[in-house]
């Protein structure tokens, strides 16, 4: 990929502040505001605009970070995008969400049918990427599209993907990626996949920039020693929803390390650089010139 000029404007001088993030040669905008800071949102014009626009927050009973992802047309009172956020924050069901993002165009050239485009293609790729519980209900239309603005507004969502991810939410960033995951290391760029035996479990994983990720399809040992470590315990309990009755993974989990993820696959405490094997019996350890 070729690389990319971004420009963070921190409107308020605080990275925690509210956040304008624009494109060199690209003619979408996005900002990003704390629910706290909704007011002084009020004079950003983009802000009344049509637009497309992401609630962030988290369940306030698992922690687990979720998302909403709305449209807003321009209302009678000249208010758009924030109007919307004005509303959510009135909203009792909502009241989980603590940051916002908008996205909308410099010159204001959203009509109805692109943004009900990029609202269903959004929602969708939170949906496939599965890191965030999406709290749409429904799934919104697509709405009739030609092929030549569906085509304008591919090139829209590639550029908006990449500035919500610089604002530090890889929503629409699946696990994996588009890393090239391969059984065995064929070239220095491989991501090679890592197989788990412990008793009569077995589970697959591979490293990323993040941490160690356990594949789904993946079975985790039924059972904990009596000396398994707390995180191991506090994983398993907050992964109980993603495993089926006779403990398989039915989606890609994220581990802060190797280690971690052995822990949580084999119910004890494991060192992933030696429990973490290639098919050809090689260690991660070894892999890594280690041992």
């Amino acid at each position: 990929m070729a690389g990319k000029s971004i420009n963070l404007f921190l409107m308020d001088g605080d990275p925690n502040g509210r956040i304008k993030c624009s494109l060199a040669n690209w003619t979408g905008v996005a900002y990003k505001i704390p629910r706290t800071m909704l007011d002084k949102a009020r004079n950003i014009e983009a802000l009344k605009q049509t637009g497309v626009y992401l609630l962030f927050g988290a369940d306030p009973a698992t922690d687990e970070p979720v998302v909403y992802i709305g449209q807003a047309a321009v209302r009678k009172n000249g208010m758009g995008i924030l109007n919307r956020w004005e509303e959510h924050k009135r909203d009792t069901d909502k009241d989980w969400w603590n940051e916002a993002v908008a996205l909308t165009t410099r010159d204001n050239s959203f009509g109805q049918t692109e943004i009900a485009y990029l609202e269903n293609r959004f929602r969708n790729m939170a949906l496939d990427a599965g890191r965030y519980r999406v709290m749409n209900g429904n799934e919104p239309a697509q709405g009739n599209i030609t092929e030549e603005k569906e085509c304008e507004m591919d090139e829209f969502i590639s550029n908006a993907r990449l500035i919500i991810g610089t604002l530090g939410y890889k929503v629409f960033d699946s696990l994996l990626g588009n890393r090239r995951v391969v059984e065995v290391v064929e070239a220095p760029d491989d991501d090679p996949i890592f197989t788990f035996h412990y008793g009569k479990v077995e589970a697959r994983g591979t490293r990323t920039a993040e941490g160690f990720v356990v594949m789904a399809g993946s079975h985790i040992c039924p059972t904990t020693t009596k000396s398994v470590p707390d995180n191991v315990i506090k994983n398993r309990e907050k992964y109980a929803p993603t495993l089926t009755a006779d403990g398989m993974l039915t989606k890609d989990l994220l581990f802060t390390s190797p280690s971690a993820a052995a822990g949580f696959v084999g119910g004890a405490s494991l060192s992933g650089n030696v429990t973490w094997r290639l098919p050809d019996g090689r260690t991660l350890k070894q892999l890594d010139g280690q041992g």
